[in-house]
């Protein structure tokens, strides 16, 4: 499951992934991505995964159709988590999802925010 995180504001968008996503996760975050994006022109992302499990096929095929179409409208990604594989694929948003992007620890949550925010 994909929610949108209440500290979200202005141009920056949280959300906090929860188990398994599955494509709908993808299509319900999607258009509110892209309002958004029209009336910004772009976009800051944080993603919480501290809950997050695993990805089915047709999500992780979605999750790669959402970073194509807006990574030129993501300026920063925040990617929030405590695994390392967490952290070791951040710098892969960079190509694929976001002009910038950052790992923290998710003890570091505030952090991420006010990076996002600057």
């Amino acid at each position: 499951m994909i929610e949108k995180m209440a500290e979200s504001s202005g141009n920056v968008l949280g959300y906090k992934l929860t188990g398994t996503i599955t494509v709908d996760d993808f299509k319900k975050i999607e258009p509110e991505v892209n309002a958004l994006v029209q009336k910004e022109g772009n976009v800051r992302l944080l993603f919480n995964l501290t809950g997050f499990k695993w990805e089915k096929i047709d999500a992780l095929v979605a999750d790669l159709k959402f970073g194509h179409k807006f990574h030129e409208k993501i300026q920063k990604m925040g990617v929030v988590g405590d695994k390392t594989w967490e952290k070791w694929i951040t710098p892969l948003a960079r190509p694929f999802y976001a002009k910038e992007a950052k790992y923290f620890p998710s003890a570091d949550m505030a952090k991420a925010w006010s990076w996002l925010k600057e």
